[in-house]
């Protein structure tokens, strides 16, 4: 019999996909922002601002943020757990990295609401 090792709510297809799902979202990110530096000429503060001002990019900076958080919380788990055998090491170390990613998260949430 096979037993659960990942955790008490999650199983593969949903970690699939959720890695899918939010590769779409940072791929979509990636793609406006590339558009923008290629089509902006001059890329000033002014710019800049005026592309993060409005709230639709804001929710999609947002959703961007939190799609790497948990992109990465997935693919650490993975790697962690396929190279790191001990339990204690391995608890550590996410534990260590989610609080990272969570920072990081946290840092652009207020980066991102205070222009």
């Amino acid at each position: 019999m096979v037993t659960n090792q990942a955790s008490v709510k999650r199983n593969g297809v949903q970690d699939y996909v959720s890695l899918r799902t939010t590769a779409v979202i940072i791929l979509a990110f990636t793609i406006l922002m590339t558009w923008f530096f290629i089509t902006t000429d001059n890329i000033t503060f002014t710019e800049w601002q005026g592309l993060f001002s409005g709230l639709a990019m804001k929710v999609f900076t947002l959703a961007t943020l939190i799609s790497i958080m948990i992109h990465v919380r997935i693919g650490l788990w993975q790697v962690l757990t396929d190279y790191i055998k001990s339990v204690k090491v391995r608890g550590l170390l996410q534990w260590i990295l989610n609080l990272i990613a969570f920072a990081y998260v946290l840092v652009g949430l207020f980066v991102l609401w205070g222009v």
